[in-house]
């Protein structure tokens, strides 16, 4: 809890802690010192600033450069002793002015510190000689104050610093804390003493976190050098001694004797509600007479109430990360041992291999042996990493609970509310950080490493002289990647690769299918890519496939044989690609118009060679009584006239009141029944008895139109602009056909 106590800027305990406007604290004599002061115009600008010239006269002895943070505190002690004298200078004390490199430009001539937070401030300028006798007519210094943390710029009023509220809980909470260190360290010896016993102690290093008495002081720590910055501090007083243990005063409630905090604006009025717009406690005459007479403001012991169960609530979720943490930890450091002992393991079993090899190969089992210390000591750094990390995060949250249960202690409502917005913010976000997957060892205790030793020593077995030298081996087995092979509609998609550990070289790989029925193998690609994908295969059908792989040595093994199932069914849409240019697809091209008065031809985008397949389209809009024709076509066909005149498709032309079948642009087989809007034409293309029935509304139309087609079909439409159809595909075969029409002659 000890970091959350601290000052981000001088890197003590807090002083007279106040809240800056972005939550965050700070002491109030380092506020003085980072304040930092905007004049109108260069006249106003210190000495040090206007020119590279000659130097300014020394700076008082309480704002000197070289003695680092205590140097700091000095000038802020220096701005009290000002404050407190009066004489004019009570506010110029908190508005005094520094100018950042940024702001001056002559950041060269404008030394810096740097607190032990690593936080750069800069020191204190002394004002010019009559700076103070500034005419009147100048305009005014805008002031402002960079928050050391979230580097937040905040603007002061005419009030200063003490426009900042005072954070009286923090304030009670660090008191409270020394005082109970200085219990715990009630008879302070000296830490560096080689007397027995050693002598008590004279003085505390708060960096150092050392007691040293004064003759060891002297010798071990002098106030020179590097240690010049270091603070000390007395020693911790006995629990017995004035200001010592003990309630030390910041324990107490409300009714234990603790003076009641009064209004920063009307010093005869306690805090008694809380204004939710400006988030501060506020008094009755800030209601009545001052800016939040308009907010909206509610009853200070029910907010008092309200924020302390939101923060409770927080606490109980990180309340149980820090106990998943601890035990995360226990399993990591298991881990290790684990980890240990299976490095152990491998490299006995690898120096056992590798001393069945002859002796040429020693170079080699050295660089294996390396390669399993490097894994190793992988693993290791990663654990260790993420032990580091998981224990620092613990000890944050650790420090913030504590912390937290410290202020929810307290009995100071308006004190609380000041700082409970930002500290349940802080809880959220520390809950936050501990994602799904944090809490998750990043690596593995296995090795996955695994020494194959056997095509080695039968390279071994093969050497001599280069008379006799034998090829490169054939390349291994390719291992087929069941995970990303897969089937879509008539397409299958196969992908594989080659063992690990495999030095032999490829060239290319062959991928073998058979035709769905159980025959021959046949190539369908070769090549040196290891995903392959092919299309045009028979619906319903089951292929088989395997795959080798071949160098200059020749052709390795196949691989083992995967087993692949198309669809029952077809699932496809119109075919923009090879559409007629008139033809406009839409609906994700399941719908088709035309923008055209004469037919266009429009496929679908699947293939069938064998198999039973039905879809059916249906009618969107039909006007002036046009004559679409559904069917099916060769890839080839003519997209320019009506579907059918041409040898290359076979269909069925319709209007309102009959239909025709047409191939080569011969009319046959006249059925009376048309379409209108909202009809519906279906087609059933039958490849295993090789003829082809269409349907309208559910009923067959006509006999058979077309027998003894063979080959490869596709999906057709011809239509003008006066007919709109959609598709629809995936349809099971209709098994109960209705009486056909009579066909007149």
């Amino acid at each position: 809890m000890e970091e959350e106590l601290k000052c981000p800027v001088c890197g003590s305990l807090f002083r007279e802690p106040i809240i800056l406007p972005c939550s965050h604290n700070v002491c109030l004599p380092c506020a003085r010192t980072i304040a930092v002061q905007t004049p109108e115009s260069e006249q106003h600008l210190p000495p040090l600033l206007h020119s590279r010239g000659p130097a300014p006269p020394a700076a008082a002895p309480g704002a000197g450069l070289g003695a680092g943070p205590g140097a700091a505190a000095g000038s802020a002690a220096c701005l009290d002793s000002e404050s407190a004298a009066g004489g004019g200078g009570g506010d110029h004390a908190d508005k005094l002015s520094l100018h950042s490199e940024t702001d001056s430009g002559y950041g060269s001539y404008t030394p810096s510190l740097k607190s032990p937070n690593g936080v750069r401030v800069l020191p204190l300028v002394p004002a010019p000689p009559g700076a103070a006798a500034a005419p009147r007519g100048a305009g005014p210094a805008s002031s402002s104050l960079t928050c050391p943390q979230c580097h937040r710029s905040a603007s002061l009023d005419q009030r200063g610093l003490r426009g900042f509220q005072r954070n009286r809980l923090l304030e009670a909470i660090v008191q409270r804390y020394q005082q109970g260190r200085a219990a715990a360290a009630a008879a302070a010896k000296c830490q560096l003493c080689d007397r027995s016993p050693p002598e008590p102690a004279a003085v505390l290093c708060e960096q150092c976190e050392v007691l040293y008495c004064a003759a060891c002081q002297l010798r071990c720590h002098p106030a020179r050098g590097p240690f010049a910055k270091h603070r000390l501090a007395p020693p911790p007083a006995h629990p017995g001694a004035p200001g010592g243990g003990g309630d030390g005063g910041g324990g107490k409630g409300a009714g234990g004797g603790r003076k009641l905090p009064t209004c920063a604006e009307h010093d005869l009025e306690n805090y008694s509600m809380y204004c939710v717009s400006c988030r501060s406690p506020v008094c009755y005459q800030c209601l009545e007479e001052g800016k939040h007479n308009k907010h909206d403001v509610k009853a200070l012991g029910a907010m008092w109430k309200q924020h302390k169960a939101q923060l409770s609530q927080a606490l109980n979720g990180v309340s149980d990360k820090a106990k998943e943490a601890k035990e995360f930890l226990v399993q990591l450091k298991n881990l290790l041992q684990q980890i240990q002992e299976n490095g152990l393991d491998y490299e006995a079993c690898l120096v056992a291999q590798c001393d069945a090899l002859v002796d040429a190969l020693t170079r080699q089992k050295a660089k294996l042996l390396t390669k399993v210390t490097k894994e190793r000591e992988h693993k290791l750094k990663v654990v260790w990493d993420q032990i580091n990390h998981c224990t620092l995060k613990l000890r944050q949250s650790t420090g913030l609970m504590e912390y937290c249960l410290e202020v929810i202690k307290e009995n100071d409502p308006s004190g609380f509310l000041q700082i409970s917005d930002a500290l349940i913010k802080r809880v959220q976000v520390s809950q936050e950080q501990w994602v799904k997957g944090a809490l998750e060892p990043k690596v593995s205790a296995e090795f996955d490493l695994t020494l194959d030793s056997e095509p080695l020593l039968q390279s071994i077995h093969q050497l001599d002289f280069i008379q006799m030298k034998f090829p490169v081996s054939v390349p291994p087995v390719p291992l087929l990647q069941l995970e990303k092979c897969c089937t879509r509609n008539n397409s299958v998609t196969l992908a594989w690769r080659m063992p690990p550990l495999s030095h032999n070289p490829v060239e290319g790989y062959i991928l073998e299918l058979d035709d769905g029925d159980g025959g021959q193998f046949r190539e369908v690609y070769v090549g040196k890519e290891t995903l392959c994908t092919i299309d045009g295969l028979h619906f319903n059908s089951t292929y088989n496939a395997r795959v080798k792989a071949f160098n200059s040595s020749g052709v390795g093994p196949y691989s083992k044989t995967v087993i692949l199932q198309t669809s029952d069914v077809a699932w496809f849409t119109f075919d923009p690609s090879s559409a007629h240019r008139d033809i406009v697809l839409s609906n994700d091209n399941q719908t088709a118009t035309c923008n055209s008065y004469d037919d266009r031809v429009v496929l679908g985008t699947a293939a069938f060679s064998k198999g039973v397949h039905y879809w059916e389209l249906h009618v969107d809009r039909y006007d002036n009584h046009p004559d679409p024709a559904f069917g099916i076509a060769r890839i080839n066909v003519v997209k320019d006239m009506m579907l059918g005149k041409d040898d290359k498709a076979w269909a069925m032309y319709v209007d309102n009141n009959r239909s025709w079948f047409m191939h080569c642009n011969s009319h046959t087989n006249r059925t009376e029944g048309g379409v209108s809007k909202g009809a519906t034409v279906g087609v059933l293309l039958d490849l295993n008895k090789h003829n082809l029935t269409f349907y309208i509304n559910g009923q067959q139309q006509g006999p058979p139109a077309f027998e003894n087609i063979e080959g490869v079909f596709m999906p057709a439409l011809s239509l003008n602009r006066n007919v709109q159809v959609t598709l629809h595909t995936g349809l099971e075969v209709p098994q109960s056909v209705k009486q056909p029409k009579l066909p007149n002659n």
